[in-house]
């Protein structure tokens, strides 16, 4: 088929601005209905949503993935209706490659019926193949198009291009006013001249702790001054029907169309639904995915019948909407993407749910599920962990060309230690003011509803450094480490959670034991003299791991102050006796241009991305044997559209983010390397919530793929026998 004249349009962001700004005014009171879509031929309730499954299985060329479409069946209708068609237009996705158009289909199955809310949902299989070129792929449902119905597949000798998001979404007392823009038009205005293939949502792509204000029942059971009656109050079935309904309807809003209401204000964040039906999805989830600190609690509460009801419930509708899959159905445990534990969590009652995919050629992901199986000392069990490594060495076997292996874990594992809160906080000094905020004698937002500790416990028990985790971190960096070097692959943590942005850093130490690694594989004698100092050649060091941390992409920051707590509780950190841990002193700007004095924790709404560089704006300037060296830093700031300040005056911000060009690296300011195979990393952070064009400013790090295989001596580390 000849190419059509339209086919190399370019995505319509003047649309999407528009859109963004519509969204914002009059927000409505509960989730608009669109029955009027393709001529009210089809009431679709929630998608089309892409999802990415995996490519290039076992040696192929294949590209596997799935869509997700929901409609409400009218009351008139005696029977199920038969899935609408979905087919699909395939072609070069520029000019100059060449090549053809040709077409197909893609078959939809119903998988999951919700009866009483009238909802029917029909998974569509993608099933393509990679070639020689990036190729566009136009999409119609009942030959109905919408500009959002396309998206971009790699080439076969291409890694994708990546996007990496969390906290998509206002937690329950957030003024929602305070935000108009959406983020999710810089992903859109990106996606327009660098075609992301993926996004990876590291948890809490939605935010369900509203069911609390839903469920009478479990508003009842919060309430319950008697520990024991609480902790046996029965599930009833009209608290499942409770709890069905509420998540089937808040995944239909927010999905469906971006809408959210909370106790202090409402948003239609449309363009979050738009971007999910031209960019597939793998995600993870989190605790907000579920309600604020599921996991987190007494393991005496997380049991009990009320609220193991609560996790059990989400996990479902979890499955059902991000990942297109029914519990019930025997897909939920045989698709080849999952890496399932070997028995059910202690809560909710399913297998662990960690996930392995192909990312193209030079890059792979593992995403960890570090909720099913999470107790308050546990994140994963030991043999998840087994499971999970036992694969990723199959997998790298069998692809040694992957030179990056991304790993997505929901809360930052590289990240300042909070101890003397955590010791506080638990302490008997709080006894009494524990006891009378649960009695409401004093502020009763000072604990919690679901077992009376302060309320940022459960935060502070979530993260891998807390007390109660610090061995099960400390063994899985170790392990991560060792599986790198020794498979000559450079680990990425991808991380959200904390509502700012950060890129937390391990390294071989500045360099006081010159054969603290010893070096296995073919460059071995190419690369001795590195190891005598992996700071001026980090694409030597065999520690080097990055945890990009970057959140929200929707919900607000923490204040200044908080920011500036973790500043001054990060320095550097001996993991053990070769190893360093730090933050990356990068956000030497104020996404408007100022320098700025806290320079590792910039709280401001964002988002990230991940682009081999051989692919990226760089392409042109790689020189394999003279490589530019750069130091992590600002490097470009979007102009705003409006150019004014509150008062109108003229904005003229003189910017220098290169300011740093100058400086002799040391152990804290490292230069990294543009190879044509390093990582071009980004963190786009916001410069106005109120600007509907959403002017971003980059802050990047090149990440080197690891050049040789090693192996490193077990150094004691702190917690670990």
């Amino acid at each position: 088929m000849s190419i059509p004249s339209d086919w190399f349009d370019p995505i319509p962001i003047d649309d999407y601005i528009s859109i963004n700004e519509k969204s914002s005014i009059n927000v409505p009171e509960s989730t608009p209905v669109d029955k009027e879509l393709f001529g009210g031929e089809l009431d679709i309730r929630c998608g089309p949503i892409l999802k990415l499954s995996s490519t290039l299985e076992n040696g192929s060329n294949n590209y596997r993935g799935t869509i997700l479409l929901v409609l409400k069946v009218p009351e008139s209708a005696h029977e199920t209706p038969s899935p609408p068609s979905i087919t699909y237009k395939i072609g070069p996705s520029e000019s100059s490659y060449g090549g053809s158009v040709s077409s197909g289909e893609f078959p939809g199955t119903l998988f999951f019926e919700a009866g009483h809310e009238g909802l029917v949902f029909f998974r569509y299989t993608v099933e393509l193949s990679l070639i020689d070129y990036e190729q566009k792929v136009k999409y119609f449902i009942n030959n109905n198009f919408k500009k959002s119905f396309q998206f971009f597949i790699p080439s076969v000798h291409e890694s994708m291009n990546v996007i990496s998001f969390s906290c998509n979404g206002f937690s329950l007392g957030t003024d929602a006013s305070e935000f108009k823009s959406s983020l999710w038009m810089d992903v859109l205005k990106k996606h327009q001249s660098q075609h992301y293939h993926v996004m990876l949502g590291g948890g809490d792509q939605i935010y369900s702790d509203a069911v609390k204000l839903h469920s009478k029942y479990l508003e009842k059971w919060m309430s319950e001054q008697n520990p024991l009656k609480k902790l046996n109050m029965p599930a009833t079935n009209e608290y499942h029907i409770e709890l069905n309904t509420f998540y089937l309807n808040h995944y239909i809003g927010w999905f469906g169309k971006g809408f959210w209401k909370g106790l202090n204000g409402k948003t239609l964040q449309t363009l979050f639904p738009l971007t999910m039906s031209q960019i597939p999805s793998v995600n993870i989830y989190d605790d907000h995915d579920i309600i604020d600190g599921f996991g987190s609690y007494h393991d005496s509460t997380m049991k009990s019948p009320v609220f193991s009801a609560v996790g059990n419930t989400a996990y479902k509708y979890y499955m059902i909407f991000q990942h297109h899959i029914n519990p019930e159905e025997k897909l939920h445990e045989s698709d080849p993407a999952w890496i399932l534990g070997n028995k059910p969590g202690p809560f909710i009652t399913q297998k662990n749910h960690s996930l392995f995919t192909r990312l193209g050629k030079e890059i792979s992901l593992v995403g960890i599920d570090c909720r099913t199986e999470r107790k308050l000392k546990q994140v994963v069990t030991a043999s998840s962990y087994s499971i999970i490594f036992d694969r990723l060495k199959k997998e790298i076997k069998a692809s040694p060309e992957t030179k990056h292996l991304l790993v997505m874990l929901g809360i930052p594992i590289f990240y300042p230690r909070l101890v003397w809160l955590e010791w506080l906080l638990t302490s008997t000094l709080f006894l009494p003011i524990r006891a009378l905020a649960s009695k409401g004698v004093i502020n009763h937002g000072l604990v919690n509803e679901f077992d009376g500790d302060v309320e940022v416990l459960d935060d502070l028990n979530d993260h891998w450094c807390s007390k109660y985790h610090k061995k099960e971190r400390n063994k899985l960096i170790q392990d991560l480490m060792s599986f790198g070097s020794e498979n000559g692959l450079r680990i990425t943590i991808l991380s959200g959670d904390v509502h700012l942005a950060a890129i937390g850093r391990f390294k071989s130490k500045f360099h006081h034991h010159l054969h603290a690694h010893r070096l296995i594989g073919e460059h071995k004698e190419e690369l001795i003299h590195h190891n005598q100092d992996v700071t001026d050649f980090p694409e030597s060091d065999p520690r080097l791991m990055f945890n990009v941390i970057s959140s929200a992409i929707i919900n607000g920051p923490p204040p200044d102050a908080m920011a500036n707590l973790l500043n001054a509780r990060s320095s550097i950190h001996h993991y053990n006796r070769d190893t360093d841990e730090d933050m990356v002193p990068i956000f030497v700007n104020e996404p408007t241009g100022e320098i700025r004095s806290n320079v590792q924790f910039l709280n401001k709404r964002n988002w990230s991305d991940l682009i081999i560089a051989k692919q990226s704006i760089y392409k042109s300037e790689i020189n394999a044997t003279d490589p530019i060296r750069k130091f992590p830093q600002p490097v470009k700031f979007d102009q705003p559209s409006q150019g004014k300040e509150s008062n109108g005056t003229v904005v003229n911000v003189t910017v220098h983010p290169n300011h740093l060009l100058d400086k002799h690296p040391d152990e804290r300011h490292i230069k990294y390397p543009l190879f044509e195979d390093s990582l071009v990393t980004t963190i786009h952070v916001e410069q106005d919530p109120n600007d509907f064009s959403a002017p971003s400013t980059d802050y990047e790090i090149l990440i080197p793929a690891l050049i040789g295989k090693f192996e490193i001596d077990r150094a004691p580390v702190k917690h670990l026998s």
